[in-house]
């Protein structure tokens, strides 16, 4: 096997592996690296449809690449919608990402204790979920996060900043400080301007 061949069946496996994802941005970066490999490589054998046919397929992934970065931090992209803390859907939802969820956000529990107090708003982008977050009031003006989730075709993107950036879901409570759940895995929380104290992160607002 040649060192084309090689170029070659690496560009096609990439496409392959691309498709696999459940993450959109990391699909679609996958996908454009597999199509600029594959152009490399059919440009050298000369079989030019497949170069054009990539071309295209590179031009297409590099607009939905912008076009997610562009508006990842975009009010018209993603809305905050608040439910009830015992609504059907945010139960189903709940249900159905469970052993996702607790694999994020191990010490997770939405009991009665959780619930007295809480607040439950869902992120949403058209009408897709894209994420949720909980929270209840722990007195002395403290807003406890009690989950913050994002479904992994989003997990690339913090939606659940839309939730935070806007004070008035914890004014109207009486809340001026957020405390984020112990432990949680993979925070992002630095970016948003929380700062870290011991297993949490805390933000005035």
């Amino acid at each position: 096997m040649t060192n084309l061949d090689i170029l070659g069946w690496a560009g096609s496996a990439l496409l392959i592996w691309s498709l696999l994802q459940s993450r959109l941005l990391r699909l679609r970066a996958l996908n454009l690296a597999g199509c600029i490999v594959l152009i490399g490589f059919n440009a050298a054998i000369g079989v030019w449809p497949m170069v054009g046919l990539n071309v295209v397929l590179a031009v297409i992934n590099i607009w939905y690449l912008w076009r997610m970065l562009a508006t990842r931090h975009d009010d018209k992209t993603y809305q905050v919608v608040e439910v009830g803390t015992g609504d059907e859907f945010l139960a189903h939802t709940l249900r159905l990402h469970h052993d996702d969820i607790v694999r994020f956000n191990p010490g997770f529990a939405w009991d009665e204790d959780a619930r007295r107090d809480a607040a439950a708003f869902l992120v949403v982008s058209g009408d897709e979920l894209v994420g949720v977050v909980l929270f209840r009031t722990a007195g002395d003006g403290v807003a406890q996060v009690i989950l913050d989730y994002v479904t992994q075709r989003y997990r690339d993107f913090t939606p659940g900043e839309f939730v935070f950036r806007q004070s008035r879901y914890f004014a109207d409570r009486g809340c001026h400080t957020v405390i984020t759940p112990p432990g949680m895995q993979a925070p992002y929380y630095a970016r948003l301007g929380f700062e870290r104290q011991g297993d949490s992160y805390v933000l005035v607002l």
